[in-house]
């Protein structure tokens, strides 16, 4: 949940909150928690008291539901400004290259928990870098993708592009270029070998309609996570979730 007066973001659940006071306390402007919390985020107190930034014991879940927007908030909120985030360039991606870097675009993804589950599971296998469109219909940074990270935000770098198609067209020979399709022919198993020593692109589509036909275009492979039955009328489900697909395929590049 924003707060657009103050210009802030809610983050909520344990993991997450404790996972940034480890990781990047300095964002936090702004600590609430129920007493029964109050013994594991001492440390922060005392981070915060030094800096004069607020924390504050709530008398009840209401208040905390009311701060984040969420009755999953694990008797503890911070609040932090609100996420930018950067366009991506072509220092970055020189970058990726150069230290073989691989990295993840997400085709209007637009669920936000679909999103922060993505993130936990780059941060796991240690994908840092996740690319989502400036589109309408593509979730961003919110109170529950941050959530359901569950302290992967702080390790992931999310940028924004205007065209993916562009942005793959930029990568063409630099990137192993991947996009996911029922209509593939090669198996996610066979992503390192047709690499080919360079580092990895992939493209995720949403679970409606999958990647656009623009983008399937300018891909150098499109691949498939096999299911059971393969090779006959089709998988019983129409497709795995995006995110359960992502730690699929995510794995399949880190193994």
């Amino acid at each position: 949940m924003k707060n657009t007066q103050r210009n802030e973001l809610a983050v909520c659940g344990f993991a997450a909150v404790k996972t940034l006071e480890k990781i990047n306390s300095q964002k936090i402007r702004r600590l609430y928690f129920m007493e029964e919390k109050a013994p594991l985020f001492g440390g922060l107190c005392k981070k915060m008291a030094a800096s004069k930034r607020p924390y504050n014991k709530v008398a009840d879940s209401v208040e905390l539901e009311k701060l984040c927007g969420s009755v999953h908030h694990q008797g503890v909120v911070a609040m932090i400004d609100t996420p930018v985030i950067l366009p991506l360039n072509t220092e970055i991606t020189a970058r990726w290259v150069e230290q073989k870097e691989d990295a993840v675009i997400l085709d209007r993804v637009g669920n936000a928990n679909n999103l922060g589950a993505i993130v936990r599971s780059a941060a796991f296998f240690g994908i840092k870098n996740i690319v989502i469109p400036l589109d309408e219909s593509q979730s961003s940074i919110t109170t529950s993708s941050y959530r359901v990270a569950e302290g992967g935000m702080e390790f992931v770098n999310i940028y924004s592009v205007r065209s993916i198609p562009f942005l793959l067209k930029d990568m063409k020979g630099k990137m192993a270029r991947f996009g996911t399709s029922l209509k593939a022919q090669k198996k996610v198993s066979e992503m390192k070998l047709l690499c080919q020593e360079k580092p990895a692109l992939v493209v995720l589509g949403n679970e409606e309609k999958g990647i656009s036909e623009e983008v399937a275009q300018n891909c150098d492979s499109l691949v498939i996570i096999p299911f059971a039955g393969m090779g006959e009328a089709g998988p019983k489900v129409d497709s795995l979730n995006v995110a359960q697909a992502a730690s699929v395929i995510m794995y399949e590049l880190k193994k």
